[in-house]
């Protein structure tokens, strides 16, 4: 069954640098007002978790994550993904991306009787660097209003994303 909610799941790992994006964007969500339908969480690693709470039945998924596409390091991409079109994931607790959970969606929703999201959008964020090491680096860090404002506007917080995004 689908509810109307919303989840947007910031993905990543902060030991790994801009792979950090989306918890760092989860984060900054918070100090905004979101509509009543809309609930954050901060996924970082923990692939299996999301996969399992995807069968709550949300309506639509936003995952926010840093996804190299080849463009200049922070750029700011917004991507429809198709959640059965992905390759069966390789079970791994460590190491589920996002693309895993997704393949695995399907598989668990036969399995339990829940139902994946209607429709997943990722707004995602092209790394500088993916080494060892905590923090985004500069270019990742400045795109992080862009996605908030982008986030606001994809759950219809439309008057948020208008107004300038103060960094923290």
């Amino acid at each position: 069954m689908t509810t109307g909610k919303v989840l947007v799941a910031g993905v990543g790992n902060i030991f790994l640098g801009d792979d950090g994006f989306g918890v760092e964007t989860v984060r900054r969500l918070r100090e905004h007002a979101l509509p009543a339908d809309v609930e954050l969480l901060d996924v970082g690693v923990r692939g299996v978790h999301l996969a399992y709470r995807l069968l709550d039945g949300y309506r639509m998924l936003v995952l926010v994550d840093a996804t190299a596409r080849g463009g200049a390091p922070g750029t700011v991409y917004l991507i429809e993904a198709d959640a059965g079109a992905v390759e069966a994931p390789v079970l791994d607790g460590h190491r589920m991306g996002p693309d895993a959970v997704l393949a695995l969606l399907g598989t668990l929703a036969a399995g339990t009787g829940g139902s994946p999201p209607g429709r997943v959008l990722v707004v995602g964020c092209e790394p500088e660097s993916l080494e060892e090491g905590i923090g985004l680096s500069a270019p990742v860090a400045a795109a992080v209003e862009e996605a908030v404002r982008t986030v606001l506007r994809t759950v219809g917080a439309r008057e948020l994303a208008n107004r300038e995004v103060s960094p923290s």
